[in-house]
């Protein structure tokens, strides 16, 4: 019999019994049933059948010549192959004693004969049912230790690596931000000792992330699950101030939800950084201006007449010098920013004269460029420093002229929320990559690295611009299609 008719049966059964009527009636009974039935008619050679492939249930006669049903029970629960497989005994014996010692030697049931056909299939198929059972309880009792194995190994390598790792690391609760456990790396930079964190906030020990800094963070991580290399400050309990990239990610620690905190100290490589960039700037510009002034003077004519080509070349070198002047100039202005060399100064504006003071200042660029400037403003004081809230708008609108196509419309609007107004730059343009949406606040980066050379970008306005908002006490971010346009947003708070 292949393997496809063997699928087709019920369970595999062996019947034991010296009479060949009672096995022939069983094997009928059964069969019919769509039960596959072995029937032998010694004990012996029961054993060795079972041995070689074992049944899943067994129908056992006691009084047999040479080895009784006893002492065939009794040896099959003594061999680990055939010790499960479920033995029930069927005999004329219906005395109390023979039917306890059935039991004693390992049958799960007893039948008198003469048998009810419907009895014996009843108990078989309750029997088969608890065996099949007993077997899934077993497997899924083997797989639950397996996980909890695995488990166990996963945190013990999670806690070795917690402890151990040079990096500060913490967990905190979602909810409230309070500190669950931290390491020693941790410890070593904050000052504090494990006692004075646990059960309290980074803001509640002052560590320099404010409420809104928390909630801005919890915010993005319950959207992507995950914040990576988050430039902030950090201080510690003497008060010194840290530069940290923060990354964390969502957990779930007993049933509740946690995050995991993993900070990279640069405090020292900012430090070394923004040494070398202020040099290089300040040692490029005064050549980068004297260039300029030498590329201009040539353009006049004054030193002589130059050829088409020679013209044509002059412009890239100006085109060329003029980008790389913004992009000192970028960078000097964002490392002062950072540094707080350059103060905000917030004061009482109006958002609508903004509005309309960027747009009047990019309107030529639009039109250039023939595309639709639409504004609308609205009316509302707001508390920021006006000239740095101006620069952003033009950044945005900037950005979103470059990136549009010819007879494409970009809308400049404001909208008022709650304590704080909300401005959208929406443009019709090729939209930016979703792996993008998350760094493109960062120095440096653009959607494509020959934006820099096609668009005379620098790569760090939209970095100016976070700097600006979140300096204003306000948050940027960036929704976008792929083909269909950006939106990029930002909020003030209103003047009470």
């Amino acid at each position: 019999m292949d393997n496809q008719q063997l699928e087709k049966h019920k369970a595999n059964i062996l019947v034991i019994d010296d009479t060949p009527e009672n096995l022939h009636l069983l094997a009928a009974m059964l069969t019919e049933q769509g039960y596959k039935v072995r029937s032998v008619t010694k004990g012996s050679t029961a054993l060795r059948g079972a041995q070689a492939s074992p049944p899943d249930l067994i129908l056992l006669d006691i009084n047999m010549p040479e080895m009784n049903g006893y002492e065939v029970c009794q040896s099959l629960k003594e061999n680990e192959r055939t010790r499960d497989i479920p033995v029930i005994f069927i005999s004329a014996m219906n005395d109390v004693i023979d039917k306890v010692k059935a039991f004693t030697v390992g049958g799960v049931d007893y039948i008198t004969k003469p048998f009810q056909i419907q009895e014996v299939l009843a108990r078989v198929e309750n029997h088969l049912t608890i065996c099949n059972l007993r077997s899934s309880l077993l497997e899924q009792n083997a797989r639950l230790q397996q996980e909890i194995y695995e488990r166990q190994q996963a945190e013990e390598k999670f806690a070795l690596i917690f402890r151990s790792s040079p990096s500060p690391i913490s967990i905190t609760n979602v909810s409230e931000g309070r500190f669950i456990d931290v390491n020693n790396s941790f410890l070593r930079m904050s000052g504090y000792c494990l006692e004075e964190i646990i059960g309290r906030s980074a803001y509640d020990l002052n560590l320099g992330i404010t409420q809104q800094q928390y909630a801005g963070a919890v915010e993005k991580l319950l959207l992507t699950g995950c914040l990576q290399n988050y430039e902030m400050e950090f201080r510690t309990k003497s008060g010194e101030v840290r530069i940290i990239l923060l990354s964390a990610e969502l957990i779930d620690l007993s049933g509740t939800q946690c995050i995991l905190n993993i900070i990279n100290d640069i405090t020292e490589r900012k430090r070394l950084e923004n040494e070398f960039i202020s040099l290089v700037s300040h040692e490029l510009r005064t050549p980068l201006t004297s260039l300029i002034g030498s590329l201009d003077l040539l353009g006049t004519g004054q030193l002589g007449t130059l050829t088409s080509k020679g013209q044509q070349v002059l412009n890239i070198a100006i085109t060329n010098s003029e980008r790389l002047n913004r992009l000192v100039n970028d960078i000097l202005d964002l490392e002062r920013m950072k540094s707080g060399k350059i103060a905000i100064q917030p004061v009482k504006c109006n958002i609508a004269d903004l509005l309309i003071q960027a747009t009047e200042a990019m309107q030529a660029m639009a039109e250039k460029a023939q595309i639709n400037l639409i504004t609308e403003p609205v009316i509302a004081d707001i508390l920021a420093d006006p000239d740095r809230i101006l620069q952003t708008l033009i950044n945005l609108l900037s950005n979103a002229i470059k990136f549009s196509e010819v007879g494409g419309s970009i809308w400049l609007r404001a909208k008022l929320q709650i304590n704080y107004i909300q401005i959208e730059v929406q443009d019709e343009g090729r939209g930016i990559p979703a792996n993008k949406l998350q760094t493109i606040f960062e120095r440096f980066q653009q959607v494509d690295v020959s934006d820099s050379r096609k668009k005379g970008g620098t790569g760090l306005g939209l970095a100016i611009c976070r700097n600006i908002v979140e300096q204003n006490h306000g948050k940027i971010w960036v929704e976008s299609i792929l083909g269909q346009g950006s939106t990029f947003y930002f909020t003030l708070p209103l003047s009470n």
